[in-house]
């Protein structure tokens, strides 16, 4: 199984495009700082294609580093399918630049993602009306194999509300991870981007892991607050803090077996400075904080 960091940005990538925190100078100056785009991985078994796992406003650039399968014509797809973890526009926004395609995009989601992207944010009617959509519903907790791979996949709850656009609709929607499994090699790949609640679910699923790519977003609770950026707090937006009781750092750092790296990092958090004591705290508690680029084959 190989795993490619695409994205290890939150959404509005890093530098953020109209932020001047500190943070964000430093990505610009190149400067303790590494810049990131947003939010996406890359993840193949020993046999079989590329699958997208969100596909973020940054797509075009970050499909550019992945190798087609097939190469036979002049149209040769790097990817056989999307999966989503959830309906949020920085995880969903790309499908759109998947438009050229010369067959149906096929995506992969949970039933509330599918309305959410019909009813609230029309991503799937407008991609119907180019290249077609087809759309594979996944269930929470069953595993199922994505198809010309010997890969599968099984959604799990990590708790999270809706995207602010379904505000009023009825829609009712979490966030997912999702555990992939190799058929042919045993490898175990977590990918929780976004995390609302460390529960028994979510240990379970890390403690048999190779591979638990985890929410940085936030080092903070009210990280946003700090700097009159917003009087939302982290968990208000769906992402337990990195710090604190009973936050993501202290939870991770009492599992041994997985390899733990941090994913979805916003570009306030103070883990982005290479030479930050948060970034050291991280490191001592046994985990990697990812970056565009990285690879991990199980």
């Amino acid at each position: 199984m190989r795993v490619r960091i695409l994205g290890s940005a939150a959404g509005g990538g890093f530098p953020q495009w109209n932020c001047r925190c500190p943070t964000c100078e430093a990505g610009r100056e190149g400067v303790r700082a590494r810049p990131r785009t947003q939010s996406s991985l890359a993840i193949r078994g020993d046999h079989g294609p590329w699958f997208l796992v969100n596909a973020s406003p940054d797509a075009r650039q970050q499909l550019e580093s992945l190798t087609p399968l097939h190469t036979d014509g002049l149209r040769a797809p790097p990817i056989a399918g999307v999966l989503l973890t959830d309906a949020e526009i920085d995880h969903t926004a790309g499908l759109l630049l998947l438009r050229e395609s010369v067959a149906p995009v096929r995506v992969y989601g949970e039933g509330g993602v599918e309305r959410a992207l019909r009813q609230g944010y029309p991503l799937l009617p407008i991609l119907e009306r180019y290249c077609g959509a087809e759309w594979q519903t996944l269930a929470a907790g069953k595993a199922r194999p994505l198809e010309g791979s010997s890969l599968t996949v099984e959604p799990f709850d990590v708790g999270g509300d809706p995207p602010r656009y379904l505000d009023g609709s009825g829609v009712e929607l979490g966030a997912s991870g999702l555990v992939f499994r190799d058929r042919a090699t045993g490898g175990v790949v977590t990918y929780v981007p976004g995390l609302a609640q460390f529960d028994d679910g979510v240990r379970s699923r890390f403690a048999v892991s190779d591979l638990a790519l985890v929410d940085g977003t936030f080092w903070r609770d009210d990280e946003l607050a700090q700097l009159g950026i917003s009087d939302r707090s982290a968990r208000d937006m769906g992402h337990l803090p990195l710090s604190g009781p009973g936050g993501t750092l202290e939870a991770l750092a009492a599992f041994e077996r997985p390899r733990k790296a941090l994913v979805h990092i916003n570009n306030t958090n103070p883990i982005l400075f290479e030479d930050s004591p948060e970034r050291a705290a991280v490191v001592r508690a046994g985990i990697e904080v990812a970056y565009d680029g990285l690879e991990v084959e199980l």
